[in-house]
């Protein structure tokens, strides 16, 4: 599988960002997905990750009720809407497949990783 984030970019606190995550190879629907990000001197963390279907969704307690991811598998593509963002969602967003059908939310579970996508939010 091979991942392709995009729809990073500068934006004013309060402001909204949609990210993309376009994947080839295999059968997409076949994989839960997951969005991760990684701020200078943090470490990686977790931010949303969606089942197979659609149906099941998982957020970090930071980005819940601002966060929405969805997929459609007959794109091929994973999407991450992102409200009301903060200064502190500034990172380098990544997108990430895993084989099977629930929703995992730590990176060994990850098979496939694309490369990232940057955020930045101005105060």
């Amino acid at each position: 599988v091979q991942l392709q984030a995009s729809g990073g970019g500068l934006v004013q606190a309060g402001g909204s960002l949609r990210l993309s995550c376009a994947a080839s190879g295999r059968t997409f629907n076949s994989y839960g997905m997951g969005w991760f990000r990684l701020a200078p001197g943090k470490e990686r963390e977790f931010v949303a990750a969606i089942n197979w279907s659609g149906g099941s969704t998982d957020y970090a307690e930071a980005v819940k009720g601002r966060f929405t991811i969805s997929r459609n598998n007959a794109k091929n593509t994973v999407y991450l809407q992102m409200n009301s963002l903060k200064p502190e969602d500034t990172a380098v967003y990544y997108c990430a497949a895993s084989f099977g059908t629930v929703v995992r939310t730590t990176t060994h579970e990850y098979d496939y990783w694309g490369r990232g996508t940057q955020v930045t939010v101005s105060s």
